[in-house]
């Protein structure tokens, strides 16, 4: 295969998704600020921060098909952001028992020859168990996950919090939509089963 593919992404889950569909590739850590703009719907902000992250590979790339993708957890029209500590993990948890959060997953490929970039935006939704505060407490204590948005890991023991879990595609949830991925690749000419995979 004679196009690149690069991911701006530095996350380990997005490059361990990526590796799944066995396509070398290279990446890098896009600094963008990534701040959102007044009145932005979740859909806007993770539309325009995957394309910004994609196309910022120009700064550090002459060819290639980049990779971007953002993602926010949405609850009651509010972004969640990381809870950081115990506490607001709690808070968090707590809210979310026997409701659904929708997380938003964009996805940009930017094509660095033909500066033409295909962008989606990709729904899922996570429908939690009711919960009680010993099972959120002791979720919290052994897993800690105070760096990720909506206070749980789905990889993990977070799997233990859901109703159920609906969505295409179940990489979408850890961050990166694979099934939606070959397809924009697909648009730009590389089918990933016809290419000889090591």
């Amino acid at each position: 295969m004679n196009t690149p593919i690069i991911l701006a992404s530095s996350s380990p889950f997005r490059q361990q998704i990526l590796k799944k569909i066995g396509l070398p590739f290279d990446s890098f850590s896009p600094d963008i600020d990534e701040s959102p703009i007044a009145l932005e719907s979740p859909e806007s902000l993770v539309y325009r921060l995957s394309e910004a992250k994609a196309k910022s590979a120009i700064n550090r790339y002459e060819k290639g098909i980049v990779i971007g993708s953002d993602q926010v957890a949405v609850f009651d029209n509010q972004i969640l952001g990381k809870p950081h500590t115990k506490e607001n993990a709690i808070k968090q948890l707590s809210m979310f028992s026997g409701q659904t959060v929708t997380f938003y997953t964009g996805l940009s490929l930017y094509c660095i020859e033909k500066n033409k970039s295909i962008t989606k935006v990709v729904p899922f939704y996570v429908h939690f168990r009711t919960l009680s505060e010993c099972q959120i407490s002791n979720y919290l204590d052994a897993e800690q996950p105070y760096n990720c948005a909506g206070s749980f890991k789905s990889e993990g023991l977070g799997i233990c919090l859901f109703e159920k879990l609906e969505g295409e595609d179940p990489n979408t949830l850890i961050g990166l939509p694979l099934i939606e991925l070959t397809k924009s690749l697909a648009e730009f000419g590389i089918d990933v089963l016809s290419q000889s995979i090591d």
